[in-house]
Formats: C-alpha cells, sequence, structure tokens
C-alpha cells in the first residue's frame, strides 16, 4: 500500500480544508477546539451542512448517495474535519446502523431508512448493552415474541447513549429462549416514539446526560423491522461492531488533541521553563506521538483491507485497544500538565453558561470532564479485556 499522497489528494485535501473554512460555523469550531458541551441542535446541524454538500456519506456506496471516496480521500477528510474543529457526524446512524441496513436490509428497508440516515432526518441510538450484558453481549435478556405481523419486545437497554434526543433504536433482541446464546438473537429496528418505551437519564460523574436507560413494555413493532433471518443477529451485531471498532480509533481528533496538549504544557512553567522542556513530560508526549504515528498507518491499512473484503478485519480490535489507550493517554496528561489549575470542575462554564471559567484559566477548565468522560472509551464498543481475547484468536491464532 502506498501511503503517501499523490497530486490529486493533495488537490482534494486543498478542497476539504478550503470547503470547512468557508462552511464550518465559528461557534461550533469554537466549542469543539476549547472542548465545550455540544447539544442536539448542533450536531443536526453540522450533518445537514455536510449532507448538502453530498459528503454525509463519507464511507458510503455512490449507489447508496454516498461519496464513494477511496480509503485516503476518507482518511483525508476525517483528519481534516478533526484538526478544523468541525463536530462528528453522529456515528449510529451514518456509520453503523447504516452499513448493516445495505448489507443484510431489504430494498424496501434501504429506500426507506437510508435518505433518512444520511440527511439526519433520524437521530439514532444503540440497542445492546443491558444489566447483566455488557462485555457479555450474547448474554442479552430483552425479548421478542412474535405475534402475527408484529413483535412484543420487553425488557431493558442501558448506557443508550443520547437515547433522549433518537427517535430510532437498533436493538438486539432474543427471539428463541431455547437456542445456544448467539444463535437466538435478532436485530431489530424500532421507533422510540412507540407507546411502552421509557427513557431515563444517567447522569455520569462529569454531570453530563449522556447516556441512558431504555425500558421496554409490551412495545409492538412492525415485522417488517426485522433485519435479515429472525436468529441471525449475532452475524449482523457483529459486523456492526467491526464498523464502531474501526471508528473509535478516532486518529483525527487524537492527532488535534495531541496539538491542545502541546500547547497547554507549553504555556506551562516548571523551574522557570515550559514543561515542554522537562525531560520526563517530553518523554510522554514523545511516546504517545509514536504510538499514534503506527496508529494511523494501522488504521489504512485496515481500512484498505476492509474494502477489499467488504466487512471490517479482525484488526478492527486492534485499532479499538489503542485507539482508545492513546485518548485515554492525551486526556490524562493534558490534566497533569495544567496541574492544580485542572482540579476545579465548572459545569457551567463548560456547557457555555458563563464566558469564563471561575479560575479565570478557560483551557484548564474542562479538563477534568475530559478526563472523566474518556474513560468509557476502553470499554464501549466491546472492551479492551475483550479485544484482546479476540486478537488473541483471530489475529494471532491462538
Amino acid at each position: 500500500m502506498d501511503l503517501s499522497y499523490s497530486p490529486q489528494d493533495l488537490e482534494f485535501r486543498n478542497t476539504v480544508v478550503e470547503w470547512l473554512r468557508e462552511n464550518l460555523p465559528n461557534d461550533l469550531r469554537t466549542k469543539v477546539l476549547n472542548h465545550k458541551r455540544l447539544d442536539r441542535e448542533d450536531f443536526v446541524r453540522w450533518h445537514k451542512i455536510v449532507a448538502a454538500q453530498g459528503w454525509a456519506g463519507a464511507s458510503w456506496p455512490v449507489e447508496y448517495g454516498g461519496t464513494g471516496w477511496n480509503t485516503v480521500q476518507r482518511h483525508i477528510w476525517d483528519e481534516a474535519c478533526a484538526a478544523a474543529g468541525a463536530p462528528i457526524i453522529m456515528p449510529f446512524g451514518v456509520n453503523m446502523v447504516a452499513p448493516v441496513i445495505m448489507a443484510f436490509g431489504t430494498d424496501a428497508q434501504k429506500r426507506h431508512y437510508l435518505p433518512r440516515i444520511l440527511n439526519c432526518d433520524d437521530w439514532w441510538c444503540q440497542g445492546y448493552s443491558e444489566p447483566g450484558a455488557g462485555s457479555d453481549l450474547a448474554a442479552i435478556k430483552t425479548r421478542a415474541e412474535r405475534a402475527g405481523d408484529h413483535y412484543i419486545v420487553n425488557g431493558q437497554k442501558t448506557w443508550t447513549t443520547w437515547a433522549q434526543y433518537a427517535n430510532m433504536i437498533f436493538c438486539l433482541v432474543r427471539t428463541d429462549p431455547t437456542a445456544r446464546k448467539q444463535e437466538g438473537i435478532s436485530f431489530i429496528l424500532m421507533d422510540m416514539n412507540s407507546p411502552g418505551i421509557t427513557v431515563r437519564p444517567i447522569v455520569m460523574l462529569d454531570e453530563e446526560h449522556e447516556v441512558n436507560e431504555v425500558f421496554f413494555d409490551n412495545v409492538k413493532v412492525p415485522a417488517q423491522n426485522l433485519i435479515g433471518e429472525e436468529n441471525k443477529g449475532w452475524t449482523y451485531a457483529k459486523y456492526l461492531l467491526g464498523h464502531e471498532r474501526t471508528n473509535i480509533a478516532a486518529v483525527g481528533r487524537s492527532k488535534r488533541e495531541l496539538r491542545s496538549l502541546k500547547r497547554l504544557a507549553y504555556k506551562q512553567r516548571k523551574n522557570g521553563e515550559s514543561l515542554l522542556k522537562d525531560p520526563l513530560f517530553a518523554a510522554k508526549v514523545a511516546s504517545l506521538e509514536i504510538d499514534l504515528m503506527g496508529l494511523e498507518m494501522l488504521v489504512l491499512k485496515t481500512i484498505s483491507l476492509g474494502e477489499q473484503q467488504k466487512s471490517p478485519t479482525p484488526e478492527a480490535s486492534m485499532l479499538k485497544v489503542k485507539g482508545s489507550e492513546i485518548q485515554l493517554a492525551i486526556a490524562e496528561l493534558m490534566l497533569e500538565s495544567v496541574g492544580p489549575y485542572g482540579s476545579p470542575f465548572d459545569p457551567a462554564f463548560i456547557a457555555g453558561e458563563r464566558d469564563h471559567s471561575v479560575t479565570e484559566n478557560d483551557d484548564a477548565a474542562p479538563l477534568a470532564s475530559l478526563y472523566f468522560n474518556s474513560r468509557k472509551i476502553a470499554i464501549y464498543g466491546g472492551s479492551n479485556e475483550i479485544q484482546k481475547n479476540v486478537i488473541a484468536k483471530l489475529v494471532l491464532g491462538l
């Protein structure tokens, strides 16, 4: 694989950078670069701006309204968006359920859902984890029983990100309780406005309402919302998780945050000199940057392999582990770099309710929240401990 940019790639990058400069709203850029919280309207507004340009489906085939970009072009796009301070395109629709619908859905499902996902007409959330079924996802207990042309769903999901905003959820449900754990699961799409669905907030340590519990009490779901075959949902779930794990690597965002870390450390003084001149701290930053460079090469290789094989490869688990470790390390070093200025917790400033932090160190004020929130990265998409088992089995052959 040739990892150098061709003249065409460089021209494409210039086009993307210029478009971002002209179209990324400054208020969104400011929030992202300063680690402020974004709300639903922020994410939707940016998605619709990108969709109007025809770039929301960066990894989608042209036949479904996507860009048809190659591996390098998608990498350039992701990196340019991160560097510019663009909000992420919420992944649950575009990068998670959409590939499953494309690969396993009916023609009717593709015609109905894919354009709505591309235009952000629906906000999707993911109904996977349950109490007692997180890393061991095959242990789910939410039941879906066939009743004529409907399923009746009962059970509970938890840690459901942005469920309070969602009008659609894709769920793993148990349709055959007598079958082996992985063989009795189905993949189904549900309208969050259906009678019997209740969303309850889980407020995290950083006081952010990002995740939820979702309860299903005799919820009627049309049988036509089943994806693929009944009891084959485990196959579709693994396919989706491969895409999710590849995206978790977040190389572009990590490169942006690494630059922020260097700026923060440069401003701090230790023994009268910049913290970046401290040998121990500088060694930590250098080691982190080396790991990030290696991860970037692995991302490009993995995406290329996925294109050839038409599905994510087991190396996606390697990306998930290393990518999350790098993001955690950056958040930790950011907090370390500002020392005691990172201790005060200032949620009002982070939420944009005040122009200045209580300590008047606006760079440091959001870092404790960022540190707390980043702890989850090693867990979602399949915990790192589980991914190491996947790597040992499927990549190393152990």
